[in-house]
């Protein structure tokens, strides 16, 4: 996740630190002086200083000063973004997303709502387990992600979310085809079959890994249950779309093994079996 977080540095460079964030030259305050009003520019820098140096708490203290001695000023606001951020680097990432949202709250229109809004994605992209888990947090990140894009849509942020809702999918669809498989073992093959379709029907998942092992798993299921006509067909779309693939020797091999004939690619397209997408075939 290193390329995220350079990315994100970049990113709030551009959106906070373009109005002048010099280093500060002067020498730090004792400890005792954080509970002296000093002024605004001093606190702020301060702040970007321990950031530079990635003394997260160092930082997150100077700007929470920041909002405390100039709670009115637009250094405030802007402490208020670079909380958020110093929160994410130090990978509390609940405390970010708090900053960040309450930096929305108080400031909707700000150019800088656009990064905002980002961070609180990609802290919870940044969460996102392995399949084996609950997907909680995967949903929650393709919301958050998606509510970048729909806000922000030419934006450099909406961009990099774009990508980051393929990986999403990816991990949504990895989820279905593992509950499948698990159906699949205990011969529950109708529930094992609605979550394969859901792979390939959906057209956020079409564009998975998963879809040539979801068209196999179905001609494997459709075969255990006696449906020939419609295992012939899975694996007559899992050829024509992906005639190389590994799943599709698995799958001409299962055909040939339980004697049933695979149909030609002439044949399936003659039945008009490959002349939608995937999902509006079925």
């Amino acid at each position: 996740m290193n390329s995220a977080k350079m990315h994100l540095a970049r990113a709030l460079a551009l959106a906070v630190l373009a109005g002048g964030l010099g280093a500060c030259g002067g020498g730090r305050a004792a400890e005792e002086a954080q509970y002296v009003e000093e002024p605004v520019t001093l606190l702020y820098n301060r702040g970007a200083e321990m950031l530079d140096r990635r003394r997260w708490s160092d930082a997150l203290s100077a700007f929470e000063e920041v909002e405390r001695q100039h709670p009115y000023s637009s250094w405030a606001r802007r402490a208020m973004l670079m909380e958020a951020y110093a929160h994410y680097q130090a990978n509390q990432y609940d405390d970010s997303i708090e900053d960040a949202q309450r930096f929305i709250s108080l400031h909707p229109g700000n150019e800088s709502a656009a990064y905002a809004y980002y961070l609180v994605s990609i802290c919870y992209f940044e969460r996102i387990l392995d399949v084996g888990r609950d997907q909680g947090t995967t949903e929650r990140a393709l919301t958050a992600l998606q509510d970048v894009v729909r806000r922000f849509p030419e934006s450099s942020y909406a961009r990099d979310a774009r990508l980051k809702m393929d990986m999403v999918y990816d991990q949504l669809a990895g989820k279905e085809m593992e509950v499948g498989r698990f159906y699949l073992t205990r011969d529950l093959h109708l529930a094992a079959i609605n979550r394969f379709r859901n792979v390939i029907e959906n057209e956020n998942f079409q564009r998975t890994s998963h879809v040539p092992e979801a068209l196999h798993r179905l001609v494997e299921a459709y075969l255990s249950v006696g449906m020939i006509d419609e295992a012939q067909r899975m694996a007559a779309v899992l050829g024509h779309n992906y005639p190389g693939n590994p799943w599709y020797q698995r799958t001409y091999g299962l055909m040939t093994q339980s004697g049933v004939q695979p149909v030609s690619d002439e044949e399936g397209r003659r039945r008009g079996w490959f002349s939608n997408t995937i999902g509006r075939i079925f």
